[in-house]
């Protein structure tokens, strides 16, 4: 049974197979795969976009901690020549933590720009690709056309598309029909001679058309006596002779 089921699953799938072939348009198919190339690509693009935006709004604070940098620098000089160096020294802690900062952000900063460079560059290969494919696929659609309309052509020509083959089984079942009702129509007027099968159209019975026909034989027979007894004993001694 399992051996069975198994079988039919096949045969299931092997028939799915070939309907799905028959319904895929290999022209669809690249189609479908050039657009989800372009949505990839897409997807690149917005990456690198969103790396670019974070790597400039690390610059931006870069640029702000470096501005604290020379204004903490100020203050610490202001108050060292004002005798206040505890305030100095405070303006210096305060230097260093941003310091400290600045180096994060500069590691960020260089992070980001190496990732943009690898997304650039994986762009610009999908790019390639993309366009490489694209070209072929136009270049397969137009092969995949050509051969189609040649198969139909040839079809078409030879008498082997599904519509030929229709239109030659209807011409085969209309002359097996003729030929069929002409023995019928045949038979039929060999039964009505035979008298087998009464002509229920005629007013004529059987036993009229029997008569009938005795009568024509009857009225052969006297014309050929008629005959023999015109032509006389000389002519038939004559014909006898020869």
């Amino acid at each position: 049974m399992a051996g069975l089921m198994s079988r039919a699953s096949t045969v299931v799938r092997a028939k799915l197979s070939r309907l799905l072939d028959r319904a895929e348009d290999p022209g669809e198919t690249l189609d479908y795969s050039y657009e989800k190339q372009l949505q990839l690509l897409q997807d690149v693009k917005r990456g690198l976009a969103d790396v670019v935006t974070s790597k400039k709004r690390l610059q931006l604070q870069t640029g702000k901690l470096e501005q604290q940098l020379v204004k903490l620098e100020t203050q610490a000089r202001q108050a060292l020549a004002s005798g206040r160096e505890d305030l100095a020294r405070q303006a210096l802690e305060r230097k260093s933590a941003v310091q400290q900062q600045l180096q994060g952000l500069d590691g960020q900063v260089l992070e980001l720009e190496a990732q943009q460079e690898r997304l650039t560059a994986s762009e610009r290969q999908l790019s390639a690709k993309i366009e490489a494919f694209r070209s072929q696929k136009e270049v397969i659609k137009a092969q995949y056309s050509a051969a189609e309309a040649q198969v139909r052509i040839g079809e078409a020509a030879t008498g082997i598309g599904e519509q030929m083959a229709d239109t030659g089984l209807a011409i085969q079942r209309a002359r097996d029909k003729t030929e069929q009702m002409q023995a019928r129509a045949a038979a039929v007027d060999e039964l009505v001679e035979s008298g087998t099968l009464e002509d229920f159209t005629s007013d004529q019975t059987r036993l009229d058309r029997e008569l009938t026909q005795l009568s024509s034989q009857s009225q052969v027979d006297e014309e050929l006596a008629r005959m023999k007894a015109e032509l006389g004993p000389a002519e038939r001694q004559k014909e006898l002779g020869q």
